[in-house]
């Protein structure tokens, strides 16, 4: 029986962990989001999305102004780029420096 009530409490204590993270990024704060976090969030975003080559594809940021930099295949991939980096958190400008050049 008392093993039942750690589990309980175990899993109880995962999904309270869980739905703070969930509401964190809806909770508004007046401290502007960490240049390295923007840079790891929208490296992320890059790597998820399909239609985006992110190992060729280089980010910084700089006081909330991410930096593409690199190469990619079309202009469509480019403005994709572009389009999910602005979508994090934090973001307040872009700078799209990527070059399109096909690969072969």
């Amino acid at each position: 029986m008392k093993r039942n009530y750690v589990s309980v409490l175990v899993t109880a204590a995962s999904m309270a962990l869980v739905a703070g993270g969930a509401f964190a990024d809806d909770v508004k704060s007046d401290q502007p989001v960490k240049d390295s976090y923007i840079t790891t969030k929208v490296k992320a975003e890059l790597a998820k999305d399909k239609g985006t080559s992110a190992r060729d594809i280089h980010v910084t940021t700089k006081d909330g102004i991410v930096i593409l930099d690199g190469s990619v295949a079309t202009d469509a991939e480019k403005e994709l780029a572009e389009k999910d980096a602005k979508r994090i958190k934090g973001v307040t400008g872009v700078h799209n420096g990527l070059t399109v050049q096909p690969h072969p």
